[in-house]
């Protein structure tokens, strides 16, 4: 596999990618490199779309503050994508960035807001959500932006799962057990990589689930119970902690 470049600026375009296409870059975009990074004509820019891999690309001015991108060459294929989703109750509008960015950077493949009975964050705006997807990506050598899901009722989001799906439920109530020996309980023979389960995780608001939402998603087959230990952590921090777990012990973390 290609080392990722970490030196090199990139840039997320939803466009066709092969050598010699030339893609005009928005205001935002030609100002970040022009003037923010001072990068001029001839220098490098990695970009993709998700879909194409990674591409070398080189700055071509079109005037004082505008630029195309000359796509030269594939740097990386395009590595085929996990299959986790977060589920999550939506946050305040500065830790929902926060936590967008951090699901993106943990592998999650869906991102799916659901709303709770104790529910107190802001309505998700999918243009938002996107962008701090999509920036996640850019800084941390990532090739595929996630699924962007509309908020819905947490019982449609529960009942949308495939029956395969093996879901992660984290419950401030669940008695304190060690974590990584519950999930490991559900990880498939052999424990390979080549054997990933489709997986979710799924975590509540501030307040918690109400009782009722609580046994929803235990009478769920498939569902593993959680404990984060004896600490309560905010629903931003829980968001880390548990998509390290999961990716860790069951996910595309786990050794060959």
């Amino acid at each position: 596999m290609a080392a990722t470049d970490f030196s090199t600026p990139r840039l997320f375009l939803d466009i066709p990618m092969a050598a010699g296409t030339r893609h005009t870059l928005d205001r935002a975009q030609a100002n970040y490199l022009l003037t923010v990074l001072r990068r001029s004509e001839g220098d490098g820019v990695l970009v993709f779309n998700g879909r194409d891999g990674e591409w070398l690309a080189a700055i071509a001015p079109t005037g004082r503050k505008a630029a195309d991108l000359v796509l030269r060459e594939r740097t990386r294929p395009q590595t085929p994508p996990g299959d986790l989703h977060y589920l999550f109750a939506p946050l305040k509008a500065a830790r929902l960035d926060y936590v967008a960015q951090k699901a993106v950077e943990m592998g999650a493949s869906a991102i799916r807001p659901v709303v709770t009975r104790r529910t107190q964050g802001d309505r998700i705006k999918l243009d938002r959500l996107r962008a701090n997807a999509i920036e996640a990506a850019e800084q941390c050598g990532i090739l595929a932006i996630p699924d962007l899901h509309e908020a819905v009722p947490l019982t449609e989001a529960v009942a949308s799962l495939e029956p395969g799906r093996v879901l992660v439920f984290c419950d401030e109530d669940a008695p304190i057990a060690d974590p990584v020996e519950a999930l490991r309980r559900a990880a498939p023979a052999g424990g390979t990589r080549n054997a990933a389960l489709p997986l979710a995780v799924v975590l509540g608001p501030e307040g918690g689930f109400t009782p009722e939402e609580r046994a929803l998603i235990l009478e769920r087959p498939g569902t593993i119970r959680l404990s984060l230990g004896p600490r309560i952590l905010r629903a931003d921090t829980a968001a880390v902690a548990v998509l390290a777990l999961v990716q860790a012990v069951l996910g595309d973390g786990r050794g060959a």
